[in-house]
C-alpha cells in the first residue's frame, strides 16, 4: 500500500517510513501542508500530523474531505478531547495520539484500510442516467441514442458528473479529479472543456451552474 507521510519532524519521519517500508508498504514524505494536498492522489492512505509549518493539519484535512475520501490517520501531540473529536468530526479514520508504538500504528494502518476496502464498491463498466449513456470499455458517451464525440477530458468531466447526477459536484473536486489540483491552480481550463462539452449535448440547461460551488447535471425524459 502506498502510504503519505505528512510530517515536519524529520526524525521521526523517517522512523515512520523505516516501518512501513518495512512491512511491505511504501512511502512519500512531505514536510507541510501545502506539498500534502499536492501530492494526496498519491496515496492509498495519509498519515497526517497536525502541528505543520504552514497550514493546521486539520485544515488540510477539511480540504482533502472536499475532494477526496482517501483515508486519513491523525498523528499528534495534541490530546485534549476537543482536538480528538475535531479530528474525527471532520473526517479523521483514525486519531492517534504521540508517542506511539511502531507495532500499534501498524496494526491501526491495516484496519482502516480493511475499513477502506470494504466500503469500495467496484467500478461500474458504464454509467446509465436516463437517456445518457456513458461506456467506459468503448470511452464512448450516447445521449438519446447519439453519439456525442466528446475529447478525453469532456468524456472524464461528462463521467464524473453522471456518476453524481441530481447532486452537485465542486469545482474544486473536478479540478482534483481530472487536473490533479484543487487547490493551487489558476486555470481556465474546465471553463473551457464545460463550454464545449454543453455544445455538444446541445441540451441547455442539463448541466447547471450552481453559483459560488460547482455545477449539476439534470437529466430528464424528453
Amino acid at each position: 500500500m502506498q502510504l503519505l507521510i505528512v510530517e515536519d519532524d524529520q526524525a521521526l519521519a523517517d522512523a515512520l517510513r523505516d516501518a512501513v517500508t518495512t512491512s511491505g508498504h511504501q512511502a512519500i514524505h512531505v514536510s507541510s501542508g501545502a506539498d500534502a494536498l499536492l501530492r494526496h492522489q498519491q496515496a492509498e492512505l495519509i498519515l497526517l500530523d497536525l502541528g505543520l509549518p504552514d497550514i493546521h493539519g486539520l485544515d488540510v484535512l477539511r480540504k482533502l474531505r472536499l475532494v477526496s475520501e482517501v483515508p486519513v490517520i491523525v498523528l499528534t501531540a495534541q490530546d485534549d478531547e476537543r482536538s480528538v473529536v475535531r479530528g474525527l468530526r471532520q473526517g479523521a479514520d483514525d486519531y492517534l495520539i504521540k508517542p506511539i508504538g511502531l507495532s500499534v500504528l501498524l496494526a491501526r494502518i491495516e484496519a482502516v484500510a480493511r475499513r477502506s476496502r470494504l466500503n469500495t464498491h467496484a467500478a461500474e463498466a458504464r454509467i446509465v442516467a436516463g437517456p445518457l449513456v456513458i461506456d467506459f470499455d468503448k470511452h464512448e458517451a450516447t445521449l438519446f441514442g447519439r453519439g456525442l464525440g466528446l475529447t478525453a477530458k469532456e468524456f472524464e468531466l461528462l463521467s464524473l458528473l453522471a456518476q453524481h447526477a441530481g447532486s452537485v459536484v465542486t469545482r474544486e473536486q473536478i479540478l482534483d479529479q481530472l487536473w490533479g489540483d484543487a487547490f493551487l491552480a489558476v486555470s481556465r481550463s474546465l471553463d473551457v472543456h464545460l463550454t464545449g462539452l454543453r455544445a455538444k449535448l446541445e441540451s441547455p440547461g442539463m448541466i447547471v451552474n450552481v453559483r459560488g460551488v460547482g455545477y449539476r447535471l439534470e437529466v430528464a425524459q424528453r
